[in-house]
């Protein structure tokens, strides 16, 4: 696969399964890492981690784990953007794909370049096996896991699988000591693989207006498009970074927000 696959000028690629390899992603979304407001924290970390990742020095695998539309998977992709061409490389594996991951990852070990595994809206259910082949990528086997392939997952689920209140029932308290149930222990095991772990949450109504606001920077009328946004997300039920792209998607025709 990686013989005939062009990785000097391709920054990213997507596994298809029904060709058992990988494809050149054609269009990059081409989200700016400076348009994403409200994150910061979480752009600091991404970065820093990344840059250390490029310099060959000890970093994580990262988990962006959080309330939905709040901006995980358009960090990722800023971050490709922004790095590519200092030797950043992205491969996109569906969660469904998982099975193929060591294939991947040996087929690209020998590359100058430095790969991301994007995982995007990660999370496994009860009786799914997927999960044991991104462990294995995640810290080794008997082979340690190769040096220039980082994975860069997003979920919803901070552990990534299913957590019932029967789960909790089973834990015991042994000599004072609680001892998570077997359940329990399984799925925080896998969440534990990613050393890097952010969290992200809805936006309070400031934050939301300030994506608004790097949307539509040319606005005079703040106040009237302030209200107009208020009255979208209200609509909507919710606030935060895709709420906000669908207001500018809605409104940017508009001859009042031009």
């Amino acid at each position: 696969m990686s013989s005939t696959f062009d990785w000097q000028d391709t920054p990213a690629a997507v596994w298809r399964r029904h060709r058992s390899g990988l494809r050149a992603i054609r269009r990059l979304d081409p989200v700016r890492w400076d348009a994403l407001t409200g994150i910061d924290r979480q752009k600091a970390a991404l970065a820093r981690n990344t840059e250390r990742f490029l310099a060959a020095e000890p970093c994580n695998n990262a988990l962006l784990w959080g309330a939905r539309g709040t901006g995980k998977s358009s960090l990722i992709k800023a971050l490709l953007n922004r790095y590519w061409q200092q030797g950043l490389r992205m491969i996109e594996v569906d969660k469904d794909d998982l099975v193929n991951l060591p294939e991947i990852v040996d087929d690209i070990c020998e590359q100058p370049f430095r790969f991301v595994i994007y995982c995007d809206d990660l999370s496994f259910d009860v009786g799914e096996t997927g999960y044991k082949a991104l462990k294995s990528v995640l810290e080794g086997s008997l082979e340690l896991p190769p040096e220039n392939v980082r994975v860069y997952a997003t979920s919803n689920r901070r552990h990534l699988m299913p957590e019932f209140m029967s789960d909790n029932l089973k834990s015991e308290v042994r000599d004072g000591e609680l001892h998570p149930a077997e359940a329990i222990e399984e799925q925080v095991s896998l969440a534990d693989r990613f050393g890097l772990q952010l969290s992200f949450y809805p936006f309070s109504q400031q934050v939301y207006l300030q994506a608004v606001d790097a949307l539509f920077p040319d606005v005079a009328d703040r106040e009237a498009l302030h209200l107009e946004a208020i009255r979208f997300a209200t609509a909507k039920g919710v606030r935060n970074g895709r709420t906000a792209q669908q207001f500018y998607r809605q409104m940017a025709g508009d001859g009042r927000f031009r």
